[in-house]
């Protein structure tokens, strides 16, 4: 089963990341189509996939049109119950589900003010109280799942998980904005930024050029933080 995965400006897309990543790290057959998030044809490129509105959304090869990432997420991993999508360990399934549902439907301190930009590291950011109240939180997530979960390998759970897709977006803006977290949460970063799937995602969306530039600060920028 081959799928069509749409998806708005990689630099900028989060949500077109999660879609992207759940397909790219469980070797799951895509193509990608590129949707006018910035230059106006979001509603034309899309017409044919209604009642989507919104990237990403996923169409199946029976035609079904997939529109919400956690939708995306389960239909997934239903139609391919051996790529292991989510943590075998009915115990870490449980806690790598309400991770993933609190990400995508949380934060929005954190994604308000910190949108996520790939191109370089903002310096000098003053994150709110409400975004420092989304980190701590994250760091207690972060820590739980990899203190009872993360023993078999480098990410949340040990293993890869849909819920490390939900949240390479987090460890993006952590990285772009140069948000200060505690260990556990910036060796995640760090394991984050050093894939392979993330680092070609990335290298395509820095391969475009914007004028202007989407979400402009007045701060200056340093590089990209190397791993």
């Amino acid at each position: 089963m081959t799928y069509d995965l749409y998806i708005g400006d990689r630099a900028f897309s989060s949500w077109s990341m999660r879609g992207w990543l759940m397909l790219e790290k469980f070797n799951l057959p895509h193509r990608s189509h590129m949707v006018g998030l910035y230059s106006g044809t979001m509603a034309e490129d899309m017409a044919e996939l209604a009642p989507a509105r919104l990237v990403p959304t996923l169409r199946d090869a029976y035609g079904n049109v997939v529109f919400e990432t956690l939708a995306m997420a389960e239909t997934l991993a239903e139609q391919n119950p051996d790529a292991g999508l989510w943590p075998a360990d009915a115990a870490a399934r449980v806690f790598a589900r309400s991770m993933t549902s609190e990400m995508h439907a949380g934060f929005s301190a954190l994604r308000g003010d910190c949108p996520m930009q790939l191109f370089h590291q903002w310096v000098g950011f003053k994150p709110s109280d409400a975004v420092e109240a989304d980190l701590r939180r994250i760091e207690q997530l972060v820590g739980m799942a990899r203190t009872r979960f993360g023993s078999g390998g480098p990410w949340l759970f040990g293993q890869y998980s849909v819920a490390d897709a939900f949240y390479a977006p987090v460890a993006a803006r952590i990285a772009g904005f140069g948000l200060e977290v505690d260990q556990t949460l910036q060796a995640y970063v760090t394991t984050t930024l050093s894939d392979r799937a993330f680092q070609q995602w990335r290298a395509l969306g820095i391969s475009e050029v914007y004028e202007p530039f989407p979400y402009p600060l007045a701060l200056q920028k340093a590089p990209w933080p190397a791993t």
